[in-house]
């Protein structure tokens, strides 16, 4: 089973690292998938393999795209953090959620991931001399709303998705 692991985590990493590299990237308006495959690590195998699949995801996408800067961790602490969180809930719960669990599980992770990126464009744009108030204020409510609507949609995509790749873990 440690050996499917890790396949199936190295497989999650890179689709973290090619959901981010491939977003839509609108300056502090990001729409991206990259979260998908940290969710599926931590509801399938828990916090540690979250935080492992965010972490090593978030690091290659950081340094394909931008490489290494004073913010990469920053930017990365977001998708660890969360990673972790639903992990642990899930490894709590005997990864036995339901599907209301589930969507509720990744509407919370989907805005804490928002309110922890909002941090880190804050301190990012005070670090590399390119804040304005509006960065924040302005940027909130779109950045919110592409937030519910990527939640609802996961939380649905899920369920399904958990199931399949339990069955191929399975076999």
């Amino acid at each position: 089973m440690k050996t499917k692991q890790l396949a199936i985590d190295a497989m999650l990493i890179a689709m973290c690292a090619v959901l981010g590299y491939v977003a839509i990237d609108l300056q502090v308006i990001k729409v991206t998938f990259e979260s998908l495959p940290i969710l599926i690590a931590a509801l399938m195998f828990g916090p540690v393999d979250g935080m492992i699949v965010g972490g090593v995801g978030t690091l290659i996408y950081q340094l394909l795209r931008y490489g290494v800067s004073p913010t990469t961790l920053l930017w990365m602490a977001p998708y660890i953090i969360c990673g972790f969180i639903v992990g642990y809930v899930a490894k709590k719960n005997d990864f036995r959620l339901s599907n209301k669990q589930i969507m509720i599980l990744v509407i919370v992770n989907e805005l804490l991931i928002t309110i922890l990126n909002t941090g880190v464009i804050y301190l990012d744009s005070k670090i590399f001399y390119y804040y304005f108030p509006g960065i924040i204020t302005g940027s909130l409510v779109p950045r919110l709303i592409v937030c519910v609507v990527k939640a609802a949609a996961f939380g649905a995509l899920l369920p399904v998705l958990l199931k399949s790749v339990q069955r191929a873990v399975n076999n």
